[in-house]
């Protein structure tokens, strides 16, 4: 597994081989934000590597297209900027910025661990 830290929170993620950023994040139960859930087409996920990039693997064609086409000018030239949705790492040391990823909470979806659904339980005996 590779950790990768995600800035401005400082959350450390395990990814596994061959699972993107955000797929890693996803199964560690955060909310990383997207629309198209990992197929590479609305861009909402899109992060900037601030640190490690030699820990990125090189970017393949479908998100190369995504970002030369529908990201905004500004950044389809800015090479730290990829999509977490296709980021896969090979390290421990990749820093990359993303806004709006945190814990899911109970409100947020049905996303419940085992470990929450433990706590539910034995909140019912107490009662």
């Amino acid at each position: 597994m590779s950790r990768v830290t995600v800035m401005p929170m400082g959350i450390e993620l395990e990814v596994r081989k061959g699972e993107s950023v955000a797929e890693a994040a996803w199964r560690l139960g955060y909310i990383w934000p997207t629309l198209c859930w990992g197929q590479a087409d609305c861009v909402v996920c899109f992060t900037k590597i601030v640190g490690g990039e030699v820990c990125a693997q090189p970017m393949e064609e479908v998100e190369s297209d995504a970002i030369r086409f529908k990201m905004p000018p500004r950044l389809r030239t800015d090479r730290t900027v990829r999509l977490a949705c296709q980021l896969k790492v090979t390290g421990d040391d990749l820093v990359v910025e993303k806004r709006g990823v945190r814990l899911v909470e109970q409100e947020d979806n049905n996303m419940i661990s085992e470990a929450d659904e433990s706590v539910d339980e034995s909140e019912r005996e107490r009662s």
